[in-house]
Order: C-alpha cells, then structure tokens, then sequence
C-alpha cells in the first residue's frame, strides 16, 4: 500500500498534525485488510515489513515528529475517559493487553461475521512508554492487577464500574461478567503470550498463529457478546509490541551505545545522554508520567541473554498504536 503523492508532501511540507494523521490512517490501511488464518504468519509480516517504512522515515528525516506525538495522536486513555463520559445507558470495555494494530483484522472480521454493529475504529496512542503500570495509572488504577474482582476502586476515572482482571480462558471469563450496567475487564493476553514466546527465543509467526486461533474462537466471541450484552463495548489495549526479532542489528558505535544504555529494554526511567548520533537512535520523551528515555526506530542490539523476539516500550509505530474499536449487539 504506497503511499499517495498528496501524502507525502503532508509528510514532508504539511504540519506535524498532518503528518501524524497521514502516518496513522496509512498504519491503519495496512493493518486492517481482513486476513485468513492459513496465510496469517506470512501476511501479517509482510504487513509488519511495510508500516516498517514509515517507521524508517520517523527515525531518519522525521525523526522530530516523536517530539510531537503526543500532542497530535489522542492517547488510549484520554479516548476511553472521553468516550466513557458518552450518555450510554451502560457500557464496557475490554483491554487485551499489548494488543496490536496487527490484531485489528480478526476483530472487524469476527464482528461482522457473528452479527456485531461496528461504531467506530481508530488506532490510538499508548502511553509513552508504552508499558501497562503507566496505562494503568493514567485510568486512575494504581496497577493492573487492582481491577481483580471488583477491586478497581472508587478512585478511577471510569466510574461507576465493576472491574475485573484474570488471566483465564475465555469461557471462564465469560461467567465473571455480573448484571451492573458499567464493566471493565483487563485480560492480560496476548502480552504474557508474547513474551512467554520471545523468552523461548520465537517471533511473530507463532504469535500470529494464536491471535488467529483466539479471536476466531466461539469462545472468545461468547465472551465478547456477553460483555456487548445491553451494553456498547469498546475493545481496545494498553499498548502495542515491536516485532524485534525482525529489526536489523544495531552493530559498531550505535549498537555499543544502545546495548550499554537499555540492556535488553527499550526505555529507560528519567534523563539520560542520548548520544552522538544524527539522526538519533534515542530520543528523550517527556509525558505526564515524567521523563524517560526510549530506543527510536527499528534496531536490535546484543545483549546478555539475547535480545527478545517481541517486545514494547520504544519509539515505532506497531508498539506505541492500540487499536480502538466500538461495538454493539442488539
């Protein structure tokens, strides 16, 4: 999918909100063509390989662009408050954690297929990092794990609404759902997947294979009808992961630098040198969450242990987009 000749000029001649929306309506284009599960690990990285040149224009000749990300890509969480405060007789939201615009297809496919109004589909902005205590927070949660059977709180932001977070099969989910009108279930799936299998020193093909088979699942989409029941339902993450297995290697200087500053992340808490480089292979990010460091681009580096094969917290775009989709069931 090329970019068109009016795009490229808003990339490099319009304002930073010009670019951003062309950057994300283009990612979005990608990622979202339905897909089928027996070519899914090769067509999902193909797709991961082309949203990668836009990847490599933000960390060459755009790389300033990250400076205003923030400013011009609506965060996940901010979406959910403003949607949240929507005069919804009841609502619910589900948050699969480190689910990626990749994923986007088996939800818009699933929907339609089992009879589901689709609302609205975005691609939103992860908190930067993008790790899931700093989305937590922002929802006013003091951590993931507080959501646990109805223990979300009087204190958030999402308010009144039961809460819920295990990491149990779908089925299992399903009977935890409760007659209040507002819910809020965090599942910690497909992330603790993803990094179970980037331990084990596998990618994104494996990981594809069970995002097909779990969200074309009965079960799943049970679980998800459930939810919708008299309710409208948004589905969306806390942040998206980075294909690292895939990114070139960082090797001489660069990757000298990038070993000795992250190890085996891609961010790093508070003010820190980011380098000689130019253009830059990290970029300093101030967020509501204070200062932090992040890995800009695609670049993998050694590092003890072995670098992982999926990971989140820097600066590309499959890792800091969440997709953003709303539904109802009549």
């Amino acid at each position: 999918m090329a970019l068109t000749t009016s795009a490229l000029q808003s990339l490099t001649q319009g304002s930073d909100a010009d670019a951003w929306r062309v950057i994300i309506d283009h990612a979005i284009g990608i990622a979202s063509k339905p897909l089928a599960a027996g070519n899914a690990p090769s067509e999902v990285v193909k797709r991961d390989r082309e949203i990668g040149e836009l990847d490599l224009f933000l960390s060459s000749s755009g790389w300033d662009l990250w400076n205003t990300f923030g400013d011009n890509v609506e965060r996940t969480s901010e979406r959910l408050m403003r949607w949240w405060a929507q005069p919804f007789g009841a609502k619910a939201v589900l948050i699969l954690d480190g689910l990626s615009l990749r994923e986007l297809p088996w939800l818009l496919q699933g929907a339609k297929e089992r009879g589901f109004t689709t609302h609205a589909v975005a691609a939103c902005a992860s908190e930067l990092p993008g790790e899931t205590d700093a989305f937590a927070r922002s929802l006013g949660f003091a951590s993931r794990s507080k959501l646990q059977n109805k223990g979300g709180g009087l204190a958030h932001k999402l308010q009144p609404a039961d809460t819920e977070c295990v990491d149990m099969p779908w089925k299992d989910c399903e009977a935890l759902i409760g007659s209040a009108p507002n819910q809020i279930f965090w599942h910690p799936w497909p992330d603790a997947k993803l990094h179970d299998i980037a331990g084990q020193g596998q990618g994104l093909e494996p990981l594809t294979k069970d995002v097909a088979e779990q969200l074309s699942s009965d079960d799943f989409w049970s679980f998800v009808e459930r939810l919708a029941t008299g309710r409208r339902l948004v589905i969306t993450s806390d942040h998206g992961y980075a294909a690292t297995g895939y990114f070139p290697d960082a090797d001489g200087e660069v990757g000298q630098f990038l070993k000795q500053t992250f190890g085996s992340s891609r961010s790093k808490a508070g003010t820190a040198d980011t380098g000689p480089f130019v253009p830059p292979v990290a970029l300093q990010i101030n967020s509501p969450h204070g200062t932090d460091l992040l890995a800009l681009g695609r670049r993998k580096w050694r590092s003890q242990g072995g670098y992982p094969t999926l990971t989140h917290g820097g600066l590309s775009l499959l890792e800091v987009l969440s997709p953003f989709v709303e539904i109802s069931k009549n």
